[in-house]
């Protein structure tokens, strides 16, 4: 059965709004996250995702009441990320109205993690964040970073992949540190790198700017495409992705 390319609106939340930036840095306003998801819900889109940018213990509770209020308005899929450090973690965010959770950094400091996540709650409810750069420096040419891209691991990306698919990841959700922001398309040799060795879906992440970027990534092998700048502003809709998808032959809903 051929799937349905899913398309995915990211709204990365700080203290109770949604912002946005370029590689990450100068975040700026861009607008409230419960009004933000029901248009995005109401405009056709697959499946939503809440990173939250800040992630501290003093900001938990504002994210369990925003996920709980979004899970009352919208009824497709919602994946939330950021802090998450533990299983309790992610039973809280299920118990607020999640779907499902997107683990990075805490995977790689500590990957029993995943495995526990995975084997309490099922495969489907994990998610694993990669924010991936190019690098020289390792075999893959792709380098696994953490906090938003400033920070390199020695992790070759290929290899962390594998890695975390072994430990029970549902989704890899695969986001281009050089792209993010840039609307200069997402990274298709790197897309194309990762599909070639996972075994589950890859959600396509950093890059987006026009509408035709989108049948670009499901040619690389992404089962999913993310966006965030582009839909909040206004500049593409998910309409307009959807059309270009099934302008190329892919299959949406």
């Amino acid at each position: 059965m051929t799937l349905s390319i899913r398309v995915i609106p990211c709204l990365d939340v700080a203290d109770g709004r949604v912002v946005k930036g370029v590689n990450f840095l100068n975040l700026r306003d861009a607008g409230d996250p419960i009004e933000l998801a029901s248009r995005y819900y109401n405009d056709g889109a697959d499946e939503l995702t809440f990173l939250d940018v800040h992630a501290t213990v003093d900001n938990r509770s504002t994210m369990y009441d925003l996920v709980t209020k979004c899970a009352e308005q919208v009824f497709i899929p919602l994946t939330v990320g950021g802090g998450i450090r533990e299983v309790d973690d992610v039973a809280k965010l299920l118990a607020a109205g999640a779907d499902k959770v997107s683990v990075g950094s805490a995977g790689i400091s500590n990957p029993a993690l995943l495995n526990q996540i995975a084997e309490r709650f099922g495969n489907q409810v994990l998610v694993i964040s990669l924010d991936l750069k190019r690098s020289s420096k390792t075999n893959s040419g792709y380098v696994v970073t953490t906090h938003g891209g400033r920070n390199e691991t020695d992790l070759d990306a290929l290899e962390w992949v594998r890695k975390t698919i072994e430990l029970g990841a549902g989704e890899l959700l695969v986001n281009s540190i050089d792209a993010d922001g840039t609307r200069a398309g997402f990274d298709s040799d790197m897309l194309a790198a990762i599909r070639a060795i996972s075994s589950v879906p890859v959600i396509a992440s950093g890059g987006a700017g026009r509408a035709s970027d989108f049948p670009v990534a499901a040619a690389a092998g992404a089962d999913a495409i993310l966006a965030a700048s582009i839909f909040h502003e206004g500049s593409v809709t998910i309409g307009q992705a959807k059309a270009e998808l099934a302008a190329a032959g892919y299959l949406v809903r």
